[in-house]
């Protein structure tokens, strides 16, 4: 069920913050003797989430309040006040963890690639705000592809295909009966001057919602980020919604960016969600200005609610779906906390062949709108999908660690119909397995009666621990093409400490996911081993991202600490 927004709820507050305040006022005519030393923001608790697993009213018991108190501060507070009370509505879409896969059984494992981010933001989110994330929230693969490379880690070139993969083996950290396999899948890169035009379609939620600093504030900001990046051959519209759809900017140069921008300034947050309506709008204007073999894609910058118009995600998925044909695509901009959407948002990001990035603050807006904004807006490749087989000899059990969104059935990686991720302009995709392999402690018990069905001599092939495929389809095309590379066992090395940065950064990311989510194979393991094995893989962190994972981590073991 979607949440239902309108101008009630701005209303609402106003008249709420109005009568606290006087509350808060009538208290500082008390006699000095009986009032209490001021309060600031500080003194206030954060107000607790549905991740909390429970529900939170008002201040800290204990707490009283008085003093000579400025409207600022009656402001803080009964802005608190409201926010304390209203019900944590955020939306996650349970994915179960990928179970443990005994080769015999199941050799193939075949999934789309990602290059969302959105939960690793919105994650750090939660936990800056002092609140452990819902476990839904948290998708492994999102956090270990937030991270840009820290090394120059040498690539071997997929002939005849964008990209080119590594990989390496290692001992896994939080299980010495197991073993880490990290590959990598880079796509070729663009320079800003090589980039096609654009067309851009900025679709701006201006519900009720979407009032205050985190919200329509904060993605007027991040969108001006952008539009300082456009050149005279890029065109952008911007298409709002609240209560009805309507067209802010039609098609407009980016030479003209004064106008552009004075757009943005005058956007302002009221009214119901009519969100479905904006999204047909938007895609109505993004076809009238179509750019042929240039960008065409949608930006939806929104909490994530529509209850005006098309409002279920999967009249939505397939409404997207049927208009990326016409080569329109969509990407998603959530904001927002305790009625984010984000269920719906990742997967209609997914059907429109875009990414979904969660935007918490403006230097995260730099990083998806600046730094990494060829990723974002340039398709090197659609419909990409890996397919991995292991080999019986040399592999007993795996599990594949995240992408259980993107999973798919053996036979959907060469079936061309079927839908899959699609791939940006230098964006790298990690790929985590951990293995059991021959010899080793098997954590399911071999099969009685299928044993002598687990091997045909492979001996040309023994060295290969598995094989790994790829299939995509280029940005124009209709029929996808095939590369390979082969896993050999080679690449293991013999201790944790003595793989690179990157694989043991990354079993670090992995691990810190897994136990957010919960997840029993990290029972055992602390937030303090994270720590140092995060600790020692840095490598070359300029932007600071892998320093502040371990304060991150720091947080969460403290967070953890106060609960027992």
């Amino acid at each position: 069920m979607l949440t239902i927004k309108s101008t009630a709820r701005i209303t609402g507050r106003s008249i709420l913050m109005i009568l606290i305040a006087g509350i808060l006022g009538a208290c500082n005519a008390l006699p000095s003797e009986r009032q209490p030393q001021n309060i600031t923001i500080e003194n206030v608790q954060a107000p607790v989430s549905i991740a909390d697993y429970g529900s939170r009213k008002g201040f800290k018991g204990g707490e009283s309040f008085g003093g000579l108190m400025t409207m600022k501060a009656g402001y803080e507070a009964a802005n608190y006040i409201y926010s304390s009370i209203q019900p944590d509505t955020a939306q996650y879409k349970n994915y179960s963890d990928n179970p443990i896969k005994q080769v015999v059984a199941e050799p193939v494992s075949t999934f789309s690639l990602d290059m969302d981010t959105a939960s690793y933001a919105n994650s750090r989110r939660f936990i800056s705000a002092g609140r452990m994330p819902h476990p839904d929230a948290v998708r492994v693969e999102e956090f270990i592809n937030y991270f840009p490379e820290a090394s120059n880690e040498k690539l071997i070139p997929l002939s005849d295909s964008p990209f080119a993969a590594t990989y390496e083996l290692a001992p896994s950290p939080w299980n010495t009966d197991k073993v880490l396999l990290r590959l990598n899948i880079k796509a070729n890169d663009v320079r800003m001057d090589q980039l096609p035009p654009s067309n851009l379609v900025f679709l701006i939620d201006t519900s009720g919602s979407m009032y205050g600093p985190d919200r329509l504030d904060l993605l007027k900001q991040s969108l001006k980020l952008l539009v300082n990046r456009l050149r005279p051959v890029d065109k952008v519209s911007i298409v709002t919604y609240a209560g009805e759809a309507g067209v802010a900017l039609e098609p407009t140069s980016g030479h003209n960016k004064a106008k552009i921008l004075a757009v943005i300034d005058k956007l302002e947050a009221r009214g119901s969600t009519a969100g479905g309506e904006g999204l047909k709008l938007a895609y109505k204007l993004a076809e009238s200005s179509q750019i042929n073999g240039g960008i065409n894609r949608i930006l939806l910058a929104t909490d994530g609610d529509f209850n005006v118009g098309i409002n279920s995600t999967e009249e939505l998925k397939a409404f997207v779906t049927a208009e990326k044909e016409k080569g329109i695509t969509l990407s998603t901009l959530g904001f927002g906390d305790d009625n984010l959407n984000d269920a719906m948002m990742v997967q209609i990001a997914d059907a429109g062949n875009g990414n979904y990035s969660y935007i918490d603050s403006l230097k995260e807006a730099q990083k998806v709108l600046q730094q990494e904004m060829s990723a974002t807006l340039v398709t090197v490749a659609k419909d990409a999908k890996a397919q991995i087989e292991f080999n019986p000899q040399q592999v007993l059990e795996y599990r594949q660690i995240g992408y259980e969104k993107r999973q798919l059935k053996q036979e959907d990686f060469n079936n061309d119909k079927v839908d899959a991720g699609d791939i940006g302009a230098g964006k790298r995709v990690t790929v985590l397995y951990e293995l059991t392999l021959a010899n080793g402690r098997p954590s399911i018990d071999p099969l009685r009666y299928q044993v002598n069905k687990t091997t045909v001599p492979i001996t040309s092939k023994s060295d290969e621990i598995a094989f790994f495929k790829l299939r995509w389809k280029a940005p124009q095309d209709k029929k996808s093409k095939l590369v390979s590379l082969p896993i050999k066992k080679k690449a293991l090395v013999s201790s944790f400490e003595q793989a690179g940065i990157e694989t043991r950064f990354i079993a670090a990311v992995a691990a810190y996911g897994q136990k957010l989510r919960h997840n029993p194979e990290l029972s055992q393991t602390s937030y303090q081993q994270i720590i140092s094995w995060a600790n020692h893989a840095k490598g070359k962190d300029p932007q600071g991202y892998r320093s502040k994972f371990v304060q991150l981590v720091k947080k969460t073991a403290t967070l953890e600490d106060k609960k027992k």
